[in-house]
């Protein structure tokens, strides 16, 4: 049985900056396809900045065809106020895929961490690290990136396993 591409969207949430990143999964070989950060403006209304939001990521998903999508768990905030409007970025992000017709798996920090680094503690500089050695083409990639990246590797490590496992029991 051949392995199939898929292309993976990871997506970083945030109100301010949002990463993505596009990859490509072959079995257990990974490929770099492309990455940005969508940053609405800081001084649009906050429904204005969601929508864009919305509309940004619903373009990245048709630009690079991609088959499913990832995405970062939301932490819980000290400040209940950003917290919640974390979660309306969230949504946001994660509607756009929705709307594609992909469906969106979610991921905790500390398992993209571990699925990455070997860590649930790492910090920003030892996933852009990890990334970057993971993903050689795709370059420097500043830390919204890179956490999105993270994410779609993730996705593809853990989509393979679950692949297995279904294989395995049949």
């Amino acid at each position: 049985m051949a392995n199939e591409t898929t292309r993976i969207l990871g997506l970083d949430p945030g109100l301010r900056r949002t990463g993505w990143g596009v990859i490509e999964s072959e079995g257990s070989r990974l490929r770099w396809v492309a990455h940005g950060v969508v940053a609405p403006n800081e001084k649009a209304p906050f429904s204005e900045r969601l929508l864009h939001l919305l509309e940004q990521v619903g373009e990245v998903c048709a630009a690079y065809g991609c088959d499913e999508a990832a995405i970062e768990e939301v932490f819980v905030n000290v400040n209940p106020a950003s917290t919640l409007k974390l979660g309306h970025a969230r949504a946001a992000v994660m509607l756009a895929p929705a709307r594609a017709g992909l469906s969106v798996a979610e991921y905790a920090p500390s398992l993209i961490k571990k699925a990455v680094v070997g860590a649930g503690q790492a910090d920003k500089s030892q996933i852009a690290f990890m990334v970057k050695r993971l993903l050689p083409a795709s370059g420097d990639v500043k830390a919204d990136a890179a956490d999105a990246l993270a994410v779609a590797v993730t996705h593809a490590h853990h989509r393979r396993f679950k692949a297995v496992a279904v294989r395995g029991a049949a």
